[in-house]
C-alpha cells in the first residue's frame, strides 16, 4: 500500500523540478475541473434575483416591473446561454486538456515535458473515444450525485483514474477504462480521501491569497501528487495482472 507523505514528497519533487511548464498546465486543469463559468453565471444570477426583488425594498411602479421583468427574463437568457456553451466547450475540448494534463504529470515524473503534452489527446487519433468516455464519467459522476452526496463522493474517487488511464491508453474501450479505475481504487477511496484532506491547510492558503498560492504551488503539487498515485496503482495493477 502506498504512503501518503510518500506520494507528496514525490510529486512535489517531480513539479519543482519542471516548475513553470507545470504551473501552466496545473492552471489549465483547474479551470475545467472546478467549473470555470460558475462565478459568472452566479453573478448573472444574482442581477436576476435582484430585478426580481426590486430596489432595495423601493416600490417600482408598473413600467419599472415590466422593465425589471424583462431584464430578469434577459439576464436568466444570457445564464442559460454561458452555461451551455461552457458545458460543450468542456464536453469536446476541457476534458481532452485534462486528460492531456494528465498525461503531463505522468511524464513530469521522469522526465521534463513541456505544456505542449496538454493537447496529445487531441493528437492520438482517438478523440471521439476520449469525449465519449469523459462525458460518460462526468454524467454518472452527476446523476450519482443527485442520489446523495456521499455515493458522489464515493463514485468520484472510484473513478478518478480514468484520465490518467485514457492518457497512456486513448483507445480503451470506455467499460474497460471504468471497470480498471474501479478496481485500481478498491479499497482505496478512504486513503485518498484522506489525502485529499492533507491538502486543507494548503487549500486556506490558496483562499487567503485570492488563488495566488493555489496557481503557483498548490494546484500543481496536488496534481502531481495523484499522478503519483497512479503509477502506484498503475505498477500494482501489473503486478495482480489485470491489466497487460
Amino acid at each position: 500500500m502506498w504512503n501518503r507523505m510518500d506520494l507528496k514528497m514525490r510529486g512535489k519533487l517531480a513539479f519543482t523540478r519542471n516548475y513553470w511548464s507545470s504551473v501552466v498546465v496545473a492552471l489549465v486543469m483547474a479551470l475545467f475541473i472546478g467549473s470555470s463559468y460558475s462565478r459568472y453565471t452566479s453573478r448573472a444570477t444574482d442581477a436576476f434575483d435582484f430585478a426580481q426583488s426590486g430596489h432595495y425594498g423601493y416600490h417600482m411602479s408598473s413600467s419599472e416591473s415590466i422593465a425589471a421583468a424583462m431584464f430578469a427574463l434577459v439576464a436568466a437568457a444570457v445564464v442559460g446561454i454561458i452555461s451551455i456553451f461552457f458545458m460543450i466547450l468542456k464536453i469536446f475540448v476541457g476534458n481532452l486538456l485534462l486528460v492531456g494534463g494528465s498525461r503531463f504529470f505522468i511524464d513530469n515524473q521522469t522526465g521534463t515535458p513541456g505544456a505542449g503534452v496538454l493537447g496529445s489527446a487531441f493528437q492520438s487519433g482517438q478523440y471521439g473515444n476520449i469525449v465519449v468516455t469523459m462525458f460518460l464519467k462526468g454524467l454518472f459522476l452527476g446523476l450519482w450525485s443527485l442520489l446523495f452526496v456521499v455515493p458522489g463522493i464515493i463514485k468520484h474517487y472510484e473513478y478518478l483514474m480514468i484520465p490518467y488511464i485514457l492518457a497512456e491508453n486513448p483507445g480503451m474501450d470506455r467499460r474497460e477504462a471504468f471497470a480498471i479505475s474501479k478496481r485500481m481504487m478498491m479499497g482505496q477511496k478512504w486513503n485518498v480521501f484522506v489525502l485529499d484532506l492533507s491538502f486543507i491547510g494548503w487549500r486556506l492558503l490558496e483562499g487567503i491569497t485570492f488563488g495566488i498560492a493555489g496557481v503557483f504551488y498548490v494546484e500543481p503539487y496536488y496534481q502531481a501528487t495523484i499522478a503519483e498515485l497512479y503509477t502506484f496503482n498503475r505498477n500494482m495493477a501489473y503486478q495482480q495482472g489485470y491489466i497487460r
